[in-house]
């Protein structure tokens, strides 16, 4: 038997794998460790520069230059072009990570309905979006679509609205289209981690990077971005239903479930976290 660190090297090796929000973060590693296991990219998001960038990091390890596709989620036609390129230039579609995202927080009184929609635009029609434009090729592939959701579909807290509620939204489509999927010959993974070292707490509301600014969430809490993209690489190759991420993730979601009235009192303690980065 092959050992568990080998089987997501075996599983991605030759498959065509397309990812959104492949620039930075979450998105930037999986496409770095799904290079080193010989899998073909197609790598999406919304700047080219950064694209480009992280193209030639993967270039540098002496891997195959992946194909990057100029892509934005919330915007009609851009996953259809993304996935017709990676079949262009892998042949087939084998898996997605529908991974783009980002956060809208803020007090309710100081948001608007187009903070809302804005959130759900990316987070949940971004989603829907990419799964509409591969599900054909998946289909032809009997392959694998992941999406990103998060903790924060399991556990809503102050000051955290559009992007809890997003999460939940996201939450709730995988389990009802999962056994759909699954007639349809397609694998979902719903992958919800916790605090994750990335930029997206240095995102404002409209989707604007301030890369500069400090990270409210204690670095302690916080998984490296190598071993969440390693974890999530292993939940897809098991095809796993959903995996939680982060031993914190784990206990939040335990508690939500079995004792959400401890979540309940305690709520309030995360609310400077959010105010701080909605105050941007």
């Amino acid at each position: 038997m092959h050992s568990e660190p080998s089987r997501p090297v075996e599983f991605f090796r030759n498959k065509s794998v397309l990812i959104t929000g492949a620039s930075s973060g979450i998105g930037e590693e999986l496409a770095m460790q799904l290079a080193r296991s010989g899998a073909k990219l197609t790598l999406a998001a919304r700047r080219q520069d950064e694209l480009d960038r992280v193209a030639r990091n993967i270039v540098a390890l002496g891997n195959p230059s992946p194909h990057v596709a100029l892509c934005d989620v919330a915007r009609d036609g851009d996953l259809e072009r993304a996935v017709a390129d990676a079949v262009r230039h892998h042949g087939q579609l084998d898996v997605v990570f529908a991974n783009a995202g980002f956060g809208v927080v803020g007090n309710l009184q100081k948001l608007s309905l187009d903070d809302y929609r804005r959130q759900f635009e990316t987070n949940v029609f971004g989603v829907l979006r990419t799964l509409y434009a591969a599900l054909p090729e998946l289909q032809k592939s009997r392959g694998n679509f992941a999406i990103v959701g998060s903790v924060s579909g399991w556990t809503a807290t102050p000051a955290a609205s559009p992007y809890a509620m997003s999460k939940f939204a996201v939450r709730a489509l995988a389990n009802s289209i999962t056994p759909e999927l699954r007639a349809a010959g397609v694998k979902l993974t719903l992958l919800s981690p916790g605090f994750i070292v990335s930029n997206i707490r240095r995102v404002d509301n409209r989707g604007t990077l301030h890369a500069t600014a400090p990270d409210p969430v204690p670095a302690w809490i916080q998984m490296s971005t190598s071993k969440c993209a390693r974890q999530m690489l292993q939940a897809v190759a098991r095809g796993q239903r959903e995996r939680i991420i982060t031993t914190h993730g784990k206990l939040l979601v335990a508690l939500a479930r079995f004792t959400p009235w401890i979540l309940r009192a305690f709520a309030g303690r995360v609310r400077p976290i959010y105010e701080e980065r909605a105050s941007r």
